[in-house]
């Protein structure tokens, strides 16, 4: 670790935390490329969209019963409802919604759940500073590359370690996007960052519980506390990346490449290696296997009754993720390939209707799930695995003797597949109607499209003006 260290003061005198705040604290708003704006403001509304459908899910509704009886009370919207909290327990109660269903999107960078959140701390925190729509794409932009650069510091060591990474990392991107908001200065916002990270954690054990959701809100709600904290004086550990008990150290086995610190503000990760936006709401591990599945049945107009058998050849991460082979509830067939696949097939495509435990039970799904396997093979060495993190190379078996073979290194709607901002838009409208009257999904989604010219994101949920019910 004294390594790293050393090569931090070598290459810029700061600390990693210290660099990362002069950063995103000093960044100019105006000067960012206008496809990382762009970015920025897909997250946003994707991010919503998929919090306003989150919160009807069950874990949603127990994190907002907590919040309600023991936070204060603000002006900050708990979405999908008319509920007003203080900032820390709207953005643990919008941030437990945002990844209730798994439907949010993922970054490369430090393998994250990002948005979910990013964005409900720096929604929180711009309703409590009163602060415009312009204001709150400067913050998701200041805390995703805050987090991603350090998620890239990391490397995939931490993720591989079994962190759960979006718990690990998230308070960073949600501190640096709340003392963004708050107009902290690089000093204080480098405290709010070393609060964040000196106290942050999260297991992979999370896996198909309620644990996972509520530690992305836990991850906004300590970002969102690290930086009013800060802004009270309170200080933070400078050196929490390199301290040798710090994070480094401890987290990942001494591995932190500090180039990656160096290179903020000459490259955005918005842009490379991007933002992952899930088309299906499942872990997005099965989402490429999925994908290659589904274009050979329809290109060959294969029935599913003929598939005799379908193998999905993968990297080692994509098995340890999808963990359920013969998932028993909603939560468990999320990390489940064979549920992925098998509901795909059979529902002509996975939505948000599909993800209850009745379907899990069906007994068509469940005899197609048996007929479903996964493996690693000789084909994933390291330049594959970087080539396509969740890649698939799957091999379908049918009763007549037929083999199709396809492969996919990324899915649709990854970064290097992405989707198109009329098929992101109609996700939110979906997501929404989970939550709230089309006429107000329909006005909030015109909002969140012309973000950077709202004078006031408290205003962002206002009825719309014309009457329509």
């Amino acid at each position: 670790m004294s390594g790293a260290a050393a090569t931090v003061g070598t290459m810029s005198m700061m600390s990693a935390v210290s660099r990362i705040a002069a950063w995103s604290s000093g960044f100019d708003g105006g000067a960012v490329p206008p496809a990382v704006r762009a970015v920025a403001r897909n997250c946003l509304i994707d991010t919503v969209g998929v919090a306003l459908a989150g919160s009807t899910a069950a874990v949603a509704g127990r994190a907002r019963q907590v919040a309600v009886a023991t936070s204060a009370l603000g002006a900050c919207r708990l979405f999908g409802t008319p509920l007003k909290l203080a900032a820390p327990a709207a953005a643990a109660v919008n941030g437990t919604a945002a990844h209730a269903l798994d439907f949010d999107d993922n970054c490369y960078a430090g393998v994250v759940h990002g948005s979910a959140v990013i964005v409900p701390a720096a929604f929180a925190v711009a309703e409590m500073a009163d602060a415009s729509g312009n204001a709150l794409v400067d913050a998701v932009i200041a805390g995703s590359e805050a987090e991603y650069a350090l998620g890239a510091a990391a490397t995939m060591t931490l993720y591989e370690k079994g962190w759960w990474t979006t718990g690990v990392l998230g308070p960073v991107g949600a501190a640096a996007a709340s003392a963004r908001l708050l107009g902290l200065d690089a000093q204080a916002t480098g405290a709010a960052l070393g609060l964040a990270l000196a106290g942050t954690g999260g297991a992979k054990a999370a896996f198909g519980t309620d644990a996972k959701p509520l530690l992305a809100g836990r991850a906004a709600e300590a970002g969102v506390l690290a930086a009013l904290l800060a802004a009270q004086g309170a200080s933070g550990p400078l050196d929490a990346a390199e301290h040798p008990r710090g994070f480094a150290a401890l987290f990942n086995g001494g591995v932190f490449d500090v180039a990656a610190i160096a290179a903020l503000g000459t490259g955005w990760r918005l842009l490379d290696p991007g933002i992952d936006v899930k088309r299906i709401p499942v872990c997005l591990s099965s989402h490429a296997a999925v994908d290659a599945v589904l274009d050979l049945v329809r290109a060959h107009e294969v029935p599913v009754g003929a598939i005799a058998r379908i193998s999905c050849d993968v990297p080692p991460v994509v098995i340890a993720n999808l963990a359920y082979e013969k998932p028993r509830t909603r939560q468990e067939a999320q990390f489940s390939m064979n549920f992925a696949i098998a509901a795909s097939l059979l529902k002509g495509d996975l939505g948000l209707a599909h993800l209850d435990d009745a379907l899990v039970r069906e007994p068509a799904v469940v005899a197609l799930m048996a007929r479903i396997s996964s493996f690693t093979g000789p084909r994933w060495d390291a330049a594959a695995r970087l080539a396509a993190p969740e890649g698939a190379h799957v091999r379908i078996e049918l009763d007549d003797g037929r083999v199709l073979e396809g492969f996919r290194a990324f899915p649709r709607g990854a970064a290097a597949d992405p989707l198109r901002d009329e098929e992101i838009d109609a996700k939110f409208l979906a997501c929404a109607a989970l939550a709230i009257r089309p006429a107000q999904a329909d006005a909030l989604l015109g909002r969140l499209r012309t973000i950077e010219t709202q004078p006031s994101v408290r205003r962002m949920f206002d009825a719309p003006t014309d009457g329509t019910p």
